[in-house]
């Protein structure tokens, strides 16, 4: 009997014992169930929620002017506009912008002006296709011309450059671009020696006397035109007039003139004439006026401009009175309400969508 006894007392046991461990497993297993079921991330529920509008900025390479300029843009109509989040995305530059925003691959994008126009009627280089899907919003900065030379080197005016050595900047360049326009406007492109070579490595060429000249399209005061005049005595070119008496600046609209001050540089004690392209904070067909509109007005406001040359200095040209200028295609509908409120006037090429 005391065998059986103890015999049934193990079986009780043993039974109780699975219980026991059944039961643990169970809540084991509801423990590690339980985040399948958790509920959405809040934060993801009210971005959808309140119907975020997210935009795409492409600016330039990194560390360039267009980068600076389209990241401080994307960060501040983020912040300051409800309901826009904007981000900037890097990009090789005016031509890429041009074809993203077109395409609808980017919403806001940098492009120069000659680009946008040049893009709108097919005569881009070696590209023919028609972008009629970018709209201008407007004037950011403009890159001007500088032609320079040293002194007693005989080059007095532009067409002395015939048979000489020319640096143009870099292959595949905004710089060399605009230079390949201009002088074979003039019936020169063919009859110099020409060098595809940066503005550091130009200005350098220019001390050794391995070329003759050399053209800067960019902002003034130029680093590596200051690096030449530092070195060297130099002049600085008229590049106006012999455009004009060669019909440039019929074919190509969009450059403006301007003059590059005396002083500006060393030893040049004259006023300079010469002319820039215009770069343009531009906007996809598809983006939605009111958006367009709100975004200018943050951005052309007193504060709006005063953070963009905290952001980079060359914002010190944008202004309210220059808001449309190098401008010579269509502009957006909200730009358009936005610039009339502000009492400028849209020329009929800037109303021609």
């Amino acid at each position: 009997m005391s065998i059986i006894r103890n015999r049934w007392t193990m079986t009780l046991g043993a039974i109780a014992l699975n219980l026991m461990l059944l039961s643990a497993c169970g809540q084991k297993e509801e423990t590690t169930s339980a985040p399948a079921a958790a509920e959405p991330d809040a934060a993801a529920m009210a971005g959808s929620a309140a119907g975020t509008n997210r935009l795409s900025f492409s600016g330039g390479p990194e560390g360039g002017t267009f980068q600076y300029f389209s990241n401080g843009i994307a960060i501040r109509l983020s912040k300051n506009i409800p309901g826009v989040e904007v981000s900037n995305t890097a990009s090789a530059g005016s031509l890429e912008n041009l074809r993203r925003v077109n395409s609808g691959e980017a919403d806001f994008g940098i492009v120069y002006s000659g680009d946008t126009y040049l893009g709108r009627v097919g005569r881009l280089t070696n590209d023919t296709r028609q972008y009629e899907n970018v709209y201008a919003m407007a004037y950011l900065y403009g890159a001007p011309a500088h032609l320079i030379v040293k002194e007693g080197s005989g080059i007095d005016e532009v067409a002395d450059l015939e048979g000489k050595r020319i640096a143009v900047g870099g292959a595949g360049s905004g710089a060399a671009g605009a230079a390949e326009r201009y002088f074979t406007s003039l019936g020169l492109w063919d009859k110099m020696d020409v060098e595809f070579l940066g503005y550091s490595k130009a200005a350098s060429a220019l001390g050794d006397n391995l070329i003759d000249a050399f053209w800067v399209f960019a902002g003034f005061p130029n680093s590596s035109v200051i690096q030449a005049a530092a070195s060297n005595k130099v002049k600085i070119l008229n590049v106006v007039e012999a455009g004009q008496e060669a019909g440039f600046f019929d074919d190509y609209p969009f450059y403006t003139m301007l003059t590059i001050p005396a002083g500006t540089y060393t030893g040049v004690d004259y006023d300079v004439a010469s002319f820039q392209d215009s770069a343009l904070w531009v906007a996809g067909k598809h983006v939605n006026a009111a958006t367009v509109d709100a975004a200018l007005a943050d951005i052309f406001s007193k504060e709006g401009l005063a953070y963009m040359v905290k952001v980079k200095s060359t914002a010190k040209a944008m202004s309210v009175e220059k808001g449309l200028a190098g401008i010579v295609t269509p502009v957006h509908p909200g730009a358009e309400t936005f610039w009339k409120g502000k009492g400028l006037s849209i020329s009929e090429a800037q109303m021609a969508r």
